[in-house]
């Protein structure tokens, strides 16, 4: 049995429960529970580590941090956001390194791309857990800064 994962908001944002997010795949928790962040509109935005461990996948939109081996964690910025093809989005690690909770991993502006005509929200997404594993710390609504807590992957 794992001990229980603190995943901490990649951006700052107000919370969304993973159900209004305007996107089938990740409203109907397909690839897994979590939560969304819709984040500050306010310049270039740095995403960070949610959790310690090692970078999985990386896409300048999205990237997989596996904590403890075992637990991927997802995290998407903006919706659609692949169609951009990296632009607007600058990478500070490469697939493979290890991070620590908090380093940025990515650069982006959210009102560009919201100008776009895409959605900045932000998923986050504990792959493949059952929502029974997943204890939300903060009610969607509520404003967070990128580092505080939002939820316990048990």
């Amino acid at each position: 049995m794992s001990l229980p994962l603190t995943v901490l908001a990649p951006v700052a944002g107000t919370v969304l429960a993973m159900s209004g997010v305007p996107d089938p795949v990740f409203a109907g928790e397909i690839v897994g529970p979590g939560l969304a962040i819709d984040p500050s509109r306010d310049g270039v935005v740095t995403a960070i580590a949610p959790v310690a461990g090692k970078i999985v996948k990386l896409h300048p939109h999205a990237y997989v941090i596996v904590a403890d081996g075992v637990r991927g964690a997802l995290v998407h910025l903006g919706l659609d956001t692949v169609q951009l093809g990296g632009v607007g989005f600058t990478l500070h690690v490469a697939e493979g390194d290890s991070v620590e909770i908090g380093d940025v991993v990515v650069s982006w502006t959210p009102a560009e791309v919201e100008a776009g005509g895409r959605s900045p929200i932000c998923p986050v997404v504990a792959l493949g857990a059952t929502k029974e594993s997943i204890t939300a710390l903060v009610a969607p609504g509520t404003i967070v800064r990128a580092g505080e807590p939002v939820f316990v992957w048990a």
